[in-house]
This record gives structure tokens, sequence and C-alpha cells, in this order.
């Protein structure tokens, strides 16, 4: 009986899901974590010709012609798409006088860009996905950065991740209605390719940020996997406009 209760609330069987830049880092412990809840999940980012998920669509989203080669091999494999999390993202940080304009717009584009383009011609797929009592789910994957005052100089990549907050509020505005919830996760600090430059470029920096934590830890795969189950399975579904901080109490310092 308690294992029905729970499948109630967070099985995905039968669902389909496509995570961008879902061959590494937090993105691999979205894939993962979905595949282990019973969806049929599809990766894409520029390495996943690299992975051997067998659902893995190699695209460079960074462009509109990747993001329609994305959408029409998805559309030749699927006819709906129940769960989309926009992952796929660019971090950049250099001082303020050494900040490059192309640098920026390619931080922009990938990280706030795309993602809404993604869910524009994704749209007739998540419409047929979603229903009143199921609607469709849209995960975007924000930052703690965007949060924050600190700015670590990640220009660019702070001002991106708020813009992403804020597009995720006005998505959900108008798609909650048509039964497609838009909610965003704001990471703070996970092992990922990133955080591994970040803590082999500075020596005692990842000590310093674990003891900034008022968890004590770096985040984990079940915690970023078990919050997205928790958002695309009947537990998440009255979930709308949402900004979650999944940072283990950075915020609260």
């Amino acid at each position: 009986m308690a294992n029905a209760f729970l499948d109630g609330l967070y099985s995905l069987d039968g669902k389909v899901a496509l995570v961008t830049g879902g061959h590494k880092g937090i993105g691999k412990m979205i894939a993962e974590a979905l595949t282990q809840a019973g969806a049929r999940v599809y990766i894409a980012s520029r390495s996943a010709g690299e992975s051997d998920h067998p659902l893995a669509i190699p695209c460079d989203l960074a462009s509109e012609a990747g993001i329609d080669a994305l959408v029409a091999e998805l559309q030749k494999k699927e006819k709906q798409l129940h769960i989309l999390v926009n992952n796929a993202g660019y971090f950049s940080a250099a001082p303020v006088e050494d900040m490059e304009a192309g640098e920026w717009d390619t931080v922009l584009a990938l990280n706030t860009k795309t993602p809404f383009f993604l869910v524009q011609k994704l749209l007739p797929m998540l419409l047929s996905a979603g229903s009143a009592d199921d609607p469709a789910r849209v995960i975007n994957i924000g930052s703690i950065a965007g949060i924050m005052g600190g700015s670590n100089m990640a220009y660019a990549y702070g001002a991106s991740k708020a813009a992403l907050h804020q597009l995720t509020r006005t998505l959900a505005s108008d798609l909650s209605a048509r039964h497609i919830t838009v909610n965003a996760i704001a990471p703070g600090f996970f092992p990922s390719e990133m955080t591994d430059g970040f803590f082999s470029a500075q020596e005692g920096l990842k000590d310093a940020i674990v003891a900034g934590t008022p968890r004590g830890r770096l985040g984990t795969a079940e915690d970023m996997g078990g919050m997205c189950i928790a958002l695309c399975g009947r537990a998440g579904a009255f979930v709308c406009g949402q900004i979650i901080a999944l940072d283990g109490g950075v915020l609260l310092k």
C-alpha cells in the first residue's frame, strides 16, 4: 500500500523527457534520476555523441539551427513531450576590465535565449502531453548566482541566470492555464566540471565553500534528482512559477 501511494506521487512511468546538457554534471544527475523514476529520457548536448546513453542526441544549442535540429530529431521519435529540463548552459567569469562583448553575448544566448526558444519550438509536443490533472513540466536550471549579491566576477553568468528566473515566472504565468507548469531550480554548489575548475584554480576554495554551507557539504545526485522527480511527478503538479534554491542553505548566510 505504501509503495502504491508513493508511486502515485512520484512515478514517471510512460513519460517522455528531454534534458539538455544531459551528458555531464547536473544534467547527467537529472537524466539518470528521471530514468530511474520510469521516464524515457533523451539527452542533448554537443558532447552527447560521446555518451553511451541510448537516447543521446548530439547538437549545438548555441545556434537557432542547432535548436531546430534538436526539435526536428525529437519530433521524429516522439509525438509528446511530458518533461523538458533546460539545463545546458555556459559559464564565464572575468574582471570588469576584461569582460568581452562576444563572451557576454554567448553566455546570455545559451543560458537565457536557448531555453525560451526550446519551449517555443517544443510547445506543440508539451501541449499534447499536458492535461488538467497531469500537466507537462518545464524545469529551468538557474543558479544561486542569479539570486545572491556576491559576483565572483561572473557578471554575465549571474545576469543570465537572474533573467532565466524571471523568464520562468513569465512563462509560468502564460502556460500554467494551458496545462504546462514552469519552474526553476537554482542550484548551489554541486560536483561538476565547472566547480572542479573553480576548486583546482584556487587552493582551499572547496573547503571554504563547504564551511560556508549550513548543511556542511556539496549537493549530491540524490539532492538534484530527487527535487526533479518531485517536480515532475504528481507531487509537483500544483507548483507553478517557483524559483527553488537547492543550495544547502548558502543563501541564508
